[in-house]
């Protein structure tokens, strides 16, 4: 198997032991995205879908660093610390990932995710 690290500046950097992206396989598996302004490091602490709407620019980032784009995602798991927030991340969602051309798709709620976000998304890619 063959694996690259791929890391940018213009996605948040990891805080703990791990890589924005990895390209294996002819895929490009990247780590959860919450809602960090990569430029000043601070969280966005609005609504959940302005939340998701920052994790989406980051995760544009990383794909961009790769070569690709929202298209050749083909997979994403969405969490939310509320599912009663779905409605409005998916609004925000499908502008990045319309209808006809969307990756598969979990989406689930859990308990609580870093930095007390509402949001986290994670995508995988068909490099």
């Amino acid at each position: 198997m063959s694996k690259k690290i791929l890391n940018t500046e213009k996605a948040p950097a990891p805080i703990g032991p791990y890589n924005q992206s990895v390209a294996a396989n002819g895929f490009l598996f990247a780590s959860g995205q919450i809602p960090i302004i990569p430029a000043t490091g601070e969280l966005v602490t609005g609504s959940a879908a302005e939340q998701a709407e920052q994790c989406l620019k980051n995760i544009g980032e990383i794909l961009k660093n790769a070569g690709i784009s929202f298209d050749a995602v083909v997979k994403t798991t969405v969490f939310l610390s509320n599912m009663n927030d779905f409605a409005s991340v998916n609004e925000v969602y499908g502008k990045y990932f319309p209808s006809d051309t969307a990756p598969a798709r979990s989406c689930v709620e859990v308990a609580k995710l870093p930095k007390g976000v509402a949001v986290e998304i994670e995508v995988i890619a068909a490099l």
